[in-house]
């Protein structure tokens, strides 16, 4: 899903938190029933103790219990004898039945008198006479409950009681309420299950990240460390997979690399021998051919060798001075007659393989000093980022080769004409050196002709 993060991590802390609001949601609803019966506790003890006075009235004195009970009589507290009470309802919730057992228990322990109490209905209401709602439970107004009830004095006769009774006062306003109730239950626990969400998910997927940036590092050096075999169980047996993956592969380009330097060295000796007959030919224009055949024979062998060997940082890393290393290769150049211009200077040194970047840049340098004129290197140092351009004046290459010809041993034969020497590896080998320095190669065509070869390599 797209809604969803792109990371472990960002999923999980989703997870976590979704989770817990819903559980949040769900407890809210049981809150709600226990603020109802919390609000409704007041009006049931202030009902129960003016019962518990009519029960001790009608104790003392029967013969006037009814001057009594018109005495009592009100609009909030409507009070009727009957002859017999109506029948048990049996629907009555939890909630209620509750509020029916704190009556008489309340009665009984203020008149001393068992009673007998059966609560009809009870409703709870706001200062307007509506059923009260989530509003109500947190107005400052006070809540009303509405009761129907029904008693049975100690004489045997039944009193049917209808009694509106208020909650009583509160000291905090709606404001105050709704804001202590949202920072407490809400936002407090919310930003407490985020906070410990994101420690454990972290600690969590460690090893995860650990493992990432190992296999990204293993892209670089084939030779890095193995990874620490630490942590839970699942974790460790990643950890010794990866570790045996990096041993096979270890072992796999060295086998490839012996296959390579074998053939190389079998190839040597029958070209020498090739080299000794073709000397002894009389003809000059075929002794002259093979000559040139066996040259390309044994270029081919060493440039294959060299790609091979290029994948493999067997020096160690150092600081390298590019603006020296840059000078040393415009010396050497100038030395065979090409003119290398250099623009801009690199600020610092950079961690590196020093022969490999140079090996790098020289194949730059030669393969555009051989396809191109007006070579010249742009160095553009920033503090993230080291840039080393190439550019050229030349034929330029088609738009939708400059990837192909990166690859190894691909040639074009139109814009970079393979007549002039060359095997294909030069670029590759330049890419492959830059990508172990966790960097890039670029190329692009320049306005007005020519190619340009960016080399980006992180500091």
């Amino acid at each position: 899903m797209k809604l969803l993060p792109r990371t472990l991590f960002g999923r999980l802390i989703i997870i976590l938190v979704t989770g817990m609001l819903a559980a949040q949601i769900l407890t809210s609803s049981i809150w709600y029933d226990v603020r109802h019966s919390q609000v409704l506790e007041i009006p049931t003890r202030l009902i129960a103790s003016r019962l518990a006075d009519i029960v001790r009235m009608v104790q003392q004195d029967p013969v006037h219990a009814e001057l009594f009970l018109r005495h009592l009589q009100s609009e909030d507290f409507d009070l009727r004898l009957i002859d017999k009470p109506m029948p048990a309802n049996k629907a009555l919730s939890s909630a209620d039945m509750a509020t029916e057992h704190l009556l008489n228990e309340v009665i009984e322990r203020k008149s001393g008198f068992a009673s007998n109490l059966h609560l009809l209905s009870l409703s709870l209401l706001d200062e307007r006479g509506h059923i009260a709602g989530l509003p109500a439970l947190f107005g400052s107004s006070p809540a009303a409950g509405q009761f129907l009830l029904e008693l049975n004095l100690p004489d045997g006769r039944w009193l049917r009681v209808q009694a509106y009774e208020e909650q009583g006062w509160t000291s905090l306003t709606p404001v105050q309420v709704l804001f202590d109730y949202f920072m407490r239950i809400y936002l407090l626990r919310i930003i407490v299950v985020v906070i410990i969400a994101l420690l454990a998910v972290r600690l969590a997927i460690r090893p995860l990240i650990e493992l990432t940036r190992a296999a990204e590092a293993l892209g670089r050096d084939i030779q890095r460390p193995p990874l620490p075999l630490e942590g839970p169980v699942e974790v460790r047996r990643a950890a010794q997979a990866f570790n045996s993956m990096q041993q096979r592969l270890i072992a796999s380009i060295a086998e490839r690399t012996r296959f390579l330097a074998a053939i190389s060295h079998d190839l040597r000796t029958p070209i020498t021998r090739m080299r000794l007959r073709t000397e002894m030919l009389n003809d000059e224009v075929v002794q002259g051919r093979l000559r040139k055949d066996l040259d390309d024979m044994e270029a081919m062998v060493t440039a294959t060798m060299t790609f091979v060997s290029s994948g493999e940082t067997r020096e160690a890393r150092q600081n390298v001075e590019i603006n020296a290393l840059l000078q040393a290769l415009q010396a050497d150049l100038a030395d065979i007659g090409a003119q290398v211009l250099i623009h801009g200077r690199a600020h610092s040194p950079l961690s590196g393989y020093a022969d490999s970047l140079k090996r790098c840049v020289q194949n730059l340098l030669e393969n555009a000093i051989r396809y191109g004129r007006d070579v010249e290197i742009q160095v553009e140092d920033q503090p993230q980022l080291l840039r080393i351009i190439v550019r050229d004046r030349g034929p330029g290459v088609p738009e939708d080769m400059l990837e192909q010809i990166i690859e190894p041993f691909y040639r074009l034969e139109n814009s970079r004409n393979a007549d002039t020497g060359g095997h294909g590896l030069g670029l590759s080998i330049a890419h492959t050196i830059a990508a172990a320095h966790n960097g890039t190669l670029k190329l692009r065509n320049r306005d007005g002709g020519g190619l340009e070869a960016v080399v980006e390599l992180p500091r």
